[in-house]
């Protein structure tokens, strides 16, 4: 499917009741992984609340919802880790919180995760719905939320909120709604770096929009579609639309761009400051270089070299699924959303155990397994995705109670 509209859209008084079978079922999952993180801390004599709020990333969002932009810590190698490579959305919404209730910084960053989590599945829930129908998008949300990294979507940290806006913005621009569209991109470009991402696939359906509407002379000198009209296509856009779908690209990369050259100018190293911040904490953008090396490296000795070969197999599989979207016919949106996440993950010169959660966002990828899985029975469909949340809740136990951070 290539036409950015596709299924008629649900009433916006019944959306929720519509997907509520996928809330229920993505609030269940995330549940036992919640469970089995407290039965493996407690175990272990650790806190899974602490896990979840006041470790690793969460405590830089917290610092900076706090204390404001400034800290940075310098350490023995000459390193510089700087809390400007936090974007500041997640900050902002924490100490709006911790003003308006009794939560700390810590408690209202989980609580923003939780909320945003619940956002996320909704909107995966919308994408999948508009495109392939309600049992594929229930599929969606619950592979989404049995994700081997799932655990990350109840930490105090971005990747939640940046999904559900990524999600949200997606879907408005599969209907129509341009401005929608833009502005919901925006926030994500507050959120994380990869907020790029969407506004690329904003851009992206603007433009095809334009070529597909505009581009072929109708009668009088008018511009017309450039096909015959299809079924669920939107009519042909007026001068209001246009304008719209203009203003909508316009807002989207405003928030990445925005606080990039914030960055700076608080730096005063200008456009390129923020790259400054990144490269204090060795993170780049190398075309997957050190990523190769790092693999490589794995297979010095017998027991790296199966934590190489299961990175190399983690490569091969996003890269059949992102072949399968494709095949899929995926909007274009979509496909462009998901591979400039996929791309800035796995082309990063960062730290490497994070990188399946920076693909956590990416659920686009998982569509074609959410169409296949719908197509099973569902006693089936069932089972699989009950084994899989059930290894997903183990796993994200055991890696959350790890040394790294996630």
């Amino acid at each position: 499917m290539t036409d950015l509209a596709t299924r008629t859209a649900p009433p916006g008084t019944t959306a929720l009741r519509r997907a509520a079978p996928a809330l229920l079922g993505y609030a269940a999952v995330r549940a036992l992984g919640l469970v089995a993180l407290a039965l493996w801390s407690a175990a272990r004599d650790r806190s899974a609340y602490t896990l979840l709020t006041a470790r690793w990333d969460s405590l830089w969002y917290a610092r900076v919802a706090g204390l404001g932009y400034g800290y940075e810590v310098r350490l023995p190698n000459g390193d510089v880790h700087s809390n400007l490579a936090f974007f500041p959305l997640l900050p902002w919404l924490e100490r709006l919180l911790h003003a308006v209730t009794p939560l700390s910084y810590a408690g209202a960053g989980f609580t923003v995760a939780l909320l945003s989590s619940l956002a996320a599945a909704w909107g995966i829930f919308a994408v999948a719905d508009r495109l392939y129908g309600p049992r594929a998008g229930v599929c969606a949300v619950l592979l989404w939320a049995a994700l081997p990294v799932g655990i990350v979507q109840s930490m105090a940290y971005s990747e939640s909120l940046f999904t559900a806006l990524a999600a949200w913005s997606l879907y408005a621009v599969l209907a129509g709604r341009w401005p929608a569209a833009g502005s919901l991109a925006l926030l994500a470009g507050l959120t994380r770096p990869v907020g790029l991402a969407v506004a690329a696939a904003v851009w992206a359906a603007g433009i095809t929009s334009f070529v597909r509407n505009g581009s072929v002379p109708g009668p009088h000198g008018a511009r017309g579609p450039a096909r015959a009209p299809q079924r669920g296509d939107s009519p042909p856009p007026g001068g209001a639309t246009v304008r719209r779908r203009a203003l909508g690209m316009l807002l989207a990369p405003l928030g990445t761009a925005g606080y990039v050259l914030w960055v700076g100018r608080h730096t005063g190293k200008g456009p390129l400051g923020y790259l400054d911040v990144q490269a204090g904490w060795r993170n780049g953008f190398d075309g997957g270089y050190a990523f190769a090396r790092f693999v490589a490296g794995r297979f010095t000795s017998f027991p790296s070299a199966l934590a190489g070969a299961g990175l190399i197999a983690g490569v091969v599989l996003v890269g059949l699924l992102y072949g399968a979207c494709v095949r899929q016919r995926q909007p274009l949106p979509l496909l462009v959303y998901a591979g400039v996440v996929t791309a800035l993950a796995l082309c990063a010169s960062g730290y490497f155990g994070s990188k399946p959660r920076l693909l956590m966002p990416a659920f686009p990828l998982l569509l074609p397994l959410a169409v296949a899985l719908a197509r099973l029975r569902p006693s089936r469909s069932a089972l699989v995705v009950g084994g899989v949340a059930a290894a997903s809740a183990v796993y994200g136990a055991f890696w959350l109670n790890g040394s790294g951070p996630p």
